[in-house]
C-alpha cells in the first residue's frame, strides 16, 4: 500500500477502482497537523487529468500493470492501430487515452503498451526517441547572441523548439517526456 508520500512523479496507483499516473506532486506541511499532498493525475483508462488533495494517512494500492510490446500500426480518426508482437493480434486504442503521446507515434516502431485487467489501456514511450526534421526556417547569420531557438517540424508533425544550427534534414533526439531538443543523432 501507498501512503500520500508515496505519490511522487510517475507513480502508477489505484484510485476509485481505476488506474491512474501521478503528473506532479507538492507536499506541504501543516504545523502540528500532519502534511497534504497536491497532485496532477492522469486517468489511465479515460486520459482524464484532474487534481487532487490528499491528507493525513490516506493508503492507496499500486496498479498492477503489465505492459506488452507492440508495433504502432497508423492512426485513423480518433484511435491509434497497434499489433501485438506475440500473437500478431491488432488492437486499438483512443487518441484520447494517449494524450500528447500521439505526437511521437512513428509507423513500425515498438512501443509499450500498458494493460490494466487484461486490456490494453495506453501506450509508454521511450523517454528519447529519433526523428527527423522535415520544416525548417532558415538560421539568420548574426542572429547568435544568447540562446536563441527555432521551431521546427519533425516527421510526425510535431513542433520542437531547436538550435539554429539544425536543418532540414537532420536527425534529433527529442524528450517525449516534455518534447524538449535533446541532441542531435
Amino acid at each position: 500500500m501507498y501512503s500520500i508520500t508515496d505519490l511522487k512523479t510517475a507513480t502508477k496507483f489505484i484510485l476509485n477502482g481505476e488506474p491512474y499516473q501521478v503528473l506532479s506532486y507538492a507536499q506541504k506541511k501543516l504545523g502540528r497537523g500532519g502534511s497534504i499532498v497536491k497532485v496532477k493525475v492522469k486517468n489511465l483508462i479515460s486520459g482524464n487529468v484532474m487534481d487532487k488533495t490528499f491528507q493525513g494517512n490516506e493508503k492507496f494500492e499500486p496498479a498492477d500493470l503489465s505492459r506488452k510490446k507492440a508495433q504502432f500500426l497508423y492512426l485513423d480518426g480518433n484511435s491509434a492501430f497497434f499489433m501485438d508482437l506475440t500473437n500478431y493480434e491488432q488492437f486499438e486504442i483512443s487518441l484520447g487515452q494517449i494524450g500528447e503521446a500521439k505526437k511521437y507515434l512513428i509507423e513500425n516502431a515498438e512501443i509499450d503498451i500498458l494493460h490494466f485487467n487484461g486490456e490494453p489501456i495506453n501506450i509508454e514511450l521511450p523517454i528519447k526517441l529519433t526523428f527527423e526534421v522535415k520544416e525548417a526556417p532558415p538560421s539568420v547569420k548574426g542572429n547568435s547572441q544568447g540562446s536563441v531557438n527555432k521551431s521546427v517540424k519533425i516527421e510526425t508533425g510535431a513542433t520542437v523548439d531547436t538550435p539554429l544550427f539544425v536543418n532540414i534534414g537532420d536527425k534529433i533526439v527529442v524528450d517525449t517526456r516534455d518534447g524538449s531538443y535533446v541532441e542531435r543523432a
